[in-house]
């Protein structure tokens, strides 16, 4: 006896209506756990959906153009008899499950019994370091109840259960380093009426059988020279983890000429490391595509080599490793520095008045605890110059011929950098057009401590369509700001100073702002940066130009 399934989109943070770019299947095939669904395409990168149960297509509920959102049905799928007889499979990889939750109750429906809780898909990150666990044996447990919290590069996430039952056994502590597949805890469930509990192990086979074989692949292909192995042919569908495809996109890499060496011919971290490599030394011919997709003419970069130096020749040294945040940013950074042709204008702006009324108010408010910082007015006045000058708020693309387009954004998402222990992060202030002075300071705090504190999630720290980068506390009188691709401009801000001003009789004091807006060359031109520049300094002068 068979069953029907249905395969849904899994959590994909605060995103909907997500465009579906590529569809893999058809009615009638023949599907496996893990095997790809669809691509979607989010702000900022791309990410495949994993079927979580093994059949044939009965029905394909999405095309392409589709917009889908979280709980959306996009195929179903006929199982087999073992799995009319204990819909558990469901359950197969732990992984997919965490992936889509609306999928995992049906493991515990189907029988009792000591189901292993792992892991999910985290990227392809390892020894992910435990910085909290919420669970005991002996607890109760429910589905999307949080086992642990994990620490990835950039931020943190909570691991999800997939069950509903009793903590049996706990196999990690605070500090311990897991990956993708390790068992976290072990969970034992109810069984249901009518249905026997010894099929409830059913899972355990299947969850595990993918580690086997996806590790000695990954192991051998590892081994083979990406000069050995034949590239993707012109027209074929790159195969990639969300994962990758974001880091392809960091470096500017076109997937559709990189060299696939993991299993099942897909992309992997190794190989657009070897494929970078090969490009910059000149073992390979290929081109690197530029921050917006297009394709770098004029041959490779000819640099020379980075000088080794034995710093312990000339006296006592300490080796201290990067953090993960300084790492990855460094590698954003030394990106858009080379590919974006980007130009700095200065400003001073004269916030005498405003700098008043930010104290008036902050004085008028004590009692309720709301407290205005001079970051949430410039967020305020950033996003009416956006509002004016609307190429601010854009990016550019890239067609598959080859055309570059410039994408509008009609939201106002702000960036805003946030400095902590292990470097700069990036909170992003979402629809800021919408929201009122007080409630941005607020959500700013809110944001700037969780950075703080290493809490930030993917979603918080995605979707910008501007950054602020502010060095008002710690001082300084310029700087040129280095653009977060695939934004097109970022204004920077130091610290304000008493600075004398002729009024046409004689010099008053007055309090100046520094503004220092770094903008994309192939967008904006300069004439249109300093009117930008400008009228962000003339609404910081005066607020009242903000009401019309």
């Amino acid at each position: 006896m068979s069953q029907i399934i249905e395969v849904k989109v899994p959590d994909i943070g605060d995103f909907a209506d997500v465009p579906v770019i590529d569809l893999f299947v058809k009615v009638g095939d023949s599907i496996k756990v893990d095997d790809a669904i669809a691509t979607l395409e989010s702000d900022k990168a791309t990410m495949d959906v994993p079927s979580t149960v093994e059949g044939v297509i009965k029905e394909v509920l999405v095309q392409l153009g589709s917009k889908v959102s979280e709980g959306v049905v996009l195929i179903k799928v006929e199982t087999g008899g073992a799995v009319a007889a204990a819909p558990a499979p469901q359950a197969a990889a732990p992984a997919p499950v965490a992936a889509v939750p609306a999928a995992a109750p049906v493991a515990p429906a189907a029988g009792g019994g000591v189901v292993d809780v792992k892991v999910p898909d985290i990227g392809d990150f390892s020894d992910v370091p435990v910085i909290d666990l919420f669970v005991k044996v002996g607890d109760s447990i429910k589905v999307d109840d949080a086992i642990a919290t994990l620490e990835s590069d950039k931020a943190t996430m909570d691991v999800p259960s997939t069950v509903s039952g009793t903590v049996k056994e706990v196999l990690v502590q605070l500090g311990s380093k897991v990956s993708e597949g390790v068992v976290l805890i072990k969970v034992e469930t109810v069984a249901a009426a009518g249905v026997p509990a010894p099929q409830a192990a059913a899972p355990a086979p299947v969850a595990t059988a993918p580690a086997p074989v996806s590790a000695p692949a990954a192991a051998s292909t590892a081994a083979v020279p990406a000069a050995l192995a034949p590239a993707l042919p012109a027209g074929s569908k790159v195969h990639a983890s969300p994962s990758v495809r974001a880091y392809a996109r960091e470096l500017g890499v076109d997937l559709s000429k990189v060299t696939a060496t993991g299993p099942k011919n897909r992309i992997v971290k190794e190989d657009l490391t070897k494929y970078v490599k090969g490009v910059m030394t000149g073992s390979i011919s290929g081109p690197v595509a530029s921050a917006t997709g297009g394709v770098v003419g004029g041959g490779v970069l000819d640099l020379l080599p980075w000088p080794k130096v034995d710093f312990a020749r000339f006296g006592e040294v300490e080796v201290k490793p990067l953090s993960r945040i300084k790492k990855i940013s460094g590698q954003n950074l030394s990106r858009n520095w080379v590919m974006i042709p980007a130009v700095t204008y200065h400003e001073d702006a004269d916030i005498t008045d405003l700098e008043a009324f930010r104290i008036q108010l902050n004085k008028e408010n004590e009692k309720s605890g709301n407290k205005l910082t001079m970051l949430a007015f410039l967020i305020k006045a950033c996003v009416k110059a956006m509002q004016r000058y609307p190429e601010f708020n854009a990016s550019l693309t890239t067609a598959e011929n080859g055309e570059m387009s410039l994408v509008l954004k009609k939201f106002f998402n702000i960036g805003f950098a946030a400095d902590t222990p292990n470097g700069l992060v990036v909170p992003v202030v979402k629809n800021a057009d919408r929201k009122g002075v007080f409630e941005i300071a607020r959500e700013t705090g809110e944001l700037a401590k969780q950075a703080r504190d290493g809490k930030l999630k993917p979603a918080d720290m995605s979707g910008a369509c501007f950054t602020i980068s502010s060095l008002g506390g710690i001082g300084g009188t310029y700087f040129a700001p280095i653009v977060n691709a695939p934004e097109v401009a970022i204004l920077g801000v130091n610290k304000s100073a008493l600075k004398p001003v002729w009024d046409g009789k004689q010099f008053v004091p007055r309090l100046t702002l520094p503004l220092s807006l770094t903008a994309d060359h192939r967008v904006i031109d300069g004439a249109l940066a300093t009117r930008f520049n400008v009228y962000v300094a003339e609404l910081l002068a005066d607020m009242r130009r903000m009401i019309v």
